[in-house]
Formats: structure tokens, sequence, C-alpha cells
């Protein structure tokens, strides 16, 4: 008899998504923006990544306007080799985004414990990711934060781009001028504030692959300064393998094509013959680029799925240092009152009110 006391409360799903949908499972990581935590959907059991940013938080850190374009650039791309939106809405204190869950762990993460990759992982990921990003360029979208801790593997060990955080639109006939991104991943026409497209992204690739197979950057300084002129300046130089492995010659070629200052030669550039220039290099010649694209590639490495593919001190600072929980709340306002006792609320939060939408991916007008 007492047990009835303790029923959860019957949902309603036809209503709009909001967090009270889902069943918050653990904690798996956190940036500058939010936090990620892995949730199950309780009326179709699936189970995807939770990112939240607190929105006082946002507010303080400038952000507002970076978490309302990652929403709608998301909103914009389905892609197998993208973390797709599935859902966003919001309540009074935090902005939500409900993506595709990578169970297999970021690159950074795999790199750390390897130290490097066999050169036949580090082919297969520039393979995929080259496939996302020509994904990504052909909406006019350009990535600007490609890195290893951005690309996740799913159980299988197939990559996909995430953080959109600083991604944006752009038209030709309007170079893109913002200093944005990872400066170890920078191009060198950011940096020169000269002026740039999506080639910049393929300039990243070339970074993030050499630091794949040698396990350190091609270019390194002690200050900022100092690494904007070996960006620049410095020549290309391919040290030993720490594992004594050599990588072959058509994987240094096309480290070399990929990390090519000028843009025209760059290869993936659109300036230099796009990605079909990228797929006829040699190093690629046993792929068959029609499986890549539809995802049908063997992953010459599958992560470990009894093992958390992230670092585990996330779940442990949810628990014991977090001053508030994550938890399904009410909302207390909304648009119609202003707020919280008929006070107006601020201009950002009413900004993130307006603009931070609701979207569900079930719903016919957002297939």
């Amino acid at each position: 008899m007492g047990g009835a006391c303790c029923k959860e409360e019957e949902i309603d799903f036809s209503q709009e998504v909001e967090l009270n949908h889902f069943n918050l499972l653990r904690s798996v990581g956190k940036g500058a923006f939010g936090k990620v935590r892995v949730v199950q959907h309780k009326q179709s059991n699936q189970i995807y990544a939770l990112k939240y940013i607190n929105k006082d938080k946002c507010i303080k850190m400038r952000a507002v306007e970076n978490i309302i374009q990652e929403r709608r650039l998301l909103e914009e791309v389905h892609s197998p080799f993208v973390c797709n939106l599935r859902y966003a809405f919001q309540d009074d204190e935090n902005m939500f985004m409900i993506l595709d869950l990578m169970l297999g762990g970021d690159l950074r993460f795999h790199l750390d414990r390897m130290g490097t990759f066999k050169e036949s992982m580090v082919k297969f990921y520039t393979a995929e990711i080259a496939c996302g990003l020509g994904y990504l360029h052909s909406k006019r979208i350009v990535h600007r934060d490609l890195k290893p801790d951005n690309v996740l593997l799913d159980e299988n060990g197939h990559a996909h781009l995430t953080d959109f955080n600083i991604a944006v639109h752009y038209r030709e006939e309007k170079p893109l001028t913002a200093v944005a991104g990872s400066m170890a991943y920078m191009a060198p026409e950011v940096l020169q504030k000269k002026g740039y497209f999506s080639a910049v992204d393929w300039w990243s690739l070339g970074v993030m692959m050499y630091e794949l197979t040698f396990g350190k950057r091609p270019f390194r300084a002690k200050t900022n300064e100092a690494l904007q002129v070996a960006i620049n300046t410095e020549p290309l130089i391919f040290p030993d393998h720490p594992a004594g492995a050599t990588p072959s010659g058509d994987c240094l070629s096309c480290l070399s094509q990929l990390i090519e200052r000028d843009v025209t030669k760059r290869l993936g550039a659109k300036e230099s013959g796009g990605i079909p220039v990228l797929r006829a290099h040699p190093w690629f010649k046993e792929y068959d680029w029609a499986l890549i694209e539809e995802k049908k590639g063997t992953p010459p490495f599958t992560p470990d799925s009894k093992k958390a593919n992230f670092d585990a001190t996330h779940e442990l600072e949810e628990l014991l240092l977090e001053d508030n929980p994550l938890k399904a709340k009410p909302r207390k306002k909304n648009k119609e009152n202003g707020g919280d006792g008929g006070k107006p609320l601020s201009k950002e939060m009413q900004i993130m009110e307006d603009k931070f939408l609701l979207y569900d991916y079930t719903k016919p007008k957002h297939r």
C-alpha cells in the first residue's frame, strides 16, 4: 500500500520534449561550454549523449551566440560522420542538446594511451573525417576546430566529427577573418588574418594526422607568439617514429600536401581540386571510397566495449563536486510572463529564450 507514493509520474511523450523524458546516466565529459551525460529516452530506450550548458555561465563567458549558432548548424547537418543532433530544448537554468552517443571515446583518449597509432588506423580515420569535412563544406560550413579531442569513435570504431561550437557558415564571396580554433591546429591564413575559407579544415586534418602518426604536433613552442611564428614559417620535419615503425612514403606525401601553406596546393582544398584529388592520392589506392562513404569500411581498431572509453574522473566530479546536480525541473518562467515574479529577463536570457529553439528529430517538420 505504501509503495504507491513512489510510483513515477506518468509522462506524456506527445508533449514537447524535456529533460524529464530521459533517464540521466553517467557523466562522460566536460568542456569550456558545457558538460556531457549519457541519457536514455524513457519511451524508446534509445541511448544518447546529452550536452548541457548553464545559462548563467554561458552569459559570463559571452558564449550565447556561439551556443545558438551551434544549435542552428546542427539542425542543418545529418551525416554518418557527424554526431548528429536529435533533440534540443531548455529549462530555466540550462540549454540542452541531445546527440548521437559514441561509446568508443575520442581520439585524444586513445592517443594518450597508445602513444601513436598504426598507419592503417591513421589512414582510416583520415578517410572518414575527410568524408565528414566534404559533407560540411558542401553545405558551406567550416568546422574550424578539428583536433583529436573532437573526433569520436562509435562502438565499432568509425570516426565522427563533434563540437560545432565555433563552426560557421561561409560565403564564397566573403572570406572569414575571425581567429578561431585551437592555435596548434590553426592554418597560417587564420593566424595571418588575411581571410580564409574551408581549406583551413584540411590543414587541421593534416596536423591531427601528423599527431596521430608521431605522437606530437608538427609545430610546437613555449608561447603563443612563438607558436604562430612556427606555424607560419618553420619547415615541416618528420621525426623518427617513436615505435620504430617508419610511415610509408605515401603517408608522408599525404601529410606534406595537407600541411601545405599554399592553399592552391593544399590537398583536399577546393582551390587545389577538392576531395577528388585527395581520394586519388596514392596513399588511398586500395580504398573503395563508395564503401567508405556508406560507412561500410572495416575499422582497423575496435574500442574495448568492456571498458569506459573516457576519463572516469568526470563522473566522480559530478558526484562529489557538483554544487547544483542536474535534474529535471519544471519551468518557472516563460516568454509570456517575462520571468519569475513578473521580473523581466535580462537581454541575454531573452535571446536564449527566443533563439535556442526546440528541436525533435521524430517530428515531421524536423525530418
